[in-house]
């Protein structure tokens, strides 16, 4: 399990974290857990600048976007 990052806003449905610079962006479709290892989605896109992009996450039904903000997200 790999840290994707912490999540800075939602926007269009989705919550967009900011990669952390030491690790690596994680792939489209990586499955993604929060802090306590719940499952909250998927990854769907990987932009911004290389050294640090941003990763937009599709949410699971359920899943409150507003409760992910400034939370950690880590991709399996």
């Amino acid at each position: 399990m790999r840290r994707v990052g912490s999540v800075v806003r939602t926007a269009g449905g989705l919550a967009i974290a900011r990669a952390d610079a030491d690790e690596e962006p994680p792939r489209i479709g990586s499955s993604v857990v929060d802090e306590s290892l719940s499952t909250v989605g998927r990854v769907v896109d990987v932009f911004g600048p290389v050294d640090r992009p941003y990763v937009a996450v599709t949410p699971n039904d359920g899943v409150g976007l507003a409760s992910l903000v400034g939370g950690k997200l880590y991709a399996r």
